[in-house]
């Protein structure tokens, strides 16, 4: 028979009390038990010492016998000083799994190629002279814009008065508009 030291659930629904139980391996969490050496009460504060009461002298005399103390028990023990715990450790823990890696590889092919994309597309344009060309031919037109900009200007005042109810930069903001695509009329 392997004797086990666990926990057997008690307590109500969404408020779980422990006991802590020497028991046959074999038999159901909240079954039969050999003795009751403690008692555990997740719903206390970590600090306070009614949240975990062991017997230690009936667990250690337990322990003696043979029996082995559940993961949580263990570390019960452990607090209390009756059984020392190893340290574990899992290094694969934290490492993706097979689907994470492959998805991870596809994203970093997809950004290598838009990368590359960039570089193309960045390299193309030094190449073609028209491309230089292009902005020579828009420089007139925006010497001419200011121009066009500074006469409407100067009537907004007179529209502000004929219209107290509008604001005065809806007048202001149509003469803008305007202006570009006369200025955009000429440079043709």
């Amino acid at each position: 028979m392997a004797v086990a030291i666990r926990l057997a659930r008690g307590g109500a629904k969404k408020r779980p009390y422990y006991k802590i139980v020497v028991t046959d391996s074999r038999s159901s969490r909240d079954g039969k038990f050999i003795e009751r050496i403690g008692s555990y009460n997740p719903l206390l504060p970590k600090d306070s010492e009614e949240r975990v009461k062991i017997d230690a002298d009936r667990a250690k005399h337990w322990l003696s016998v043979g029996a082995q103390p559940s993961d949580r028990v263990l570390r019960f023990l452990d607090a209390a000083g009756i059984l020392e715990r190893s340290a574990r450790n899992n290094p694969k823990k934290a490492e993706p799994g097979e689907k994470a890696k492959e998805r991870a590889e596809e994203r970093a092919a997809k950004e290598a190629e838009a990368a590359e994309a960039a570089a193309a597309a960045a390299a193309a344009p030094a190449e073609e002279p028209a491309a230089e060309e292009a902005p020579a031919a828009e420089a007139p037109a925006a010497e001419e814009a200011p121009a066009a900009e500074e006469a409407p200007a100067a009537e907004a005042p007179a529209a502000e008065a004929t219209n107290e109810g509008e604001s005065a930069s809806a007048p202001v903001e149509g003469a803008e508009e305007a202006a570009p695509a006369e200025g955009a009329e000429k440079a043709e």
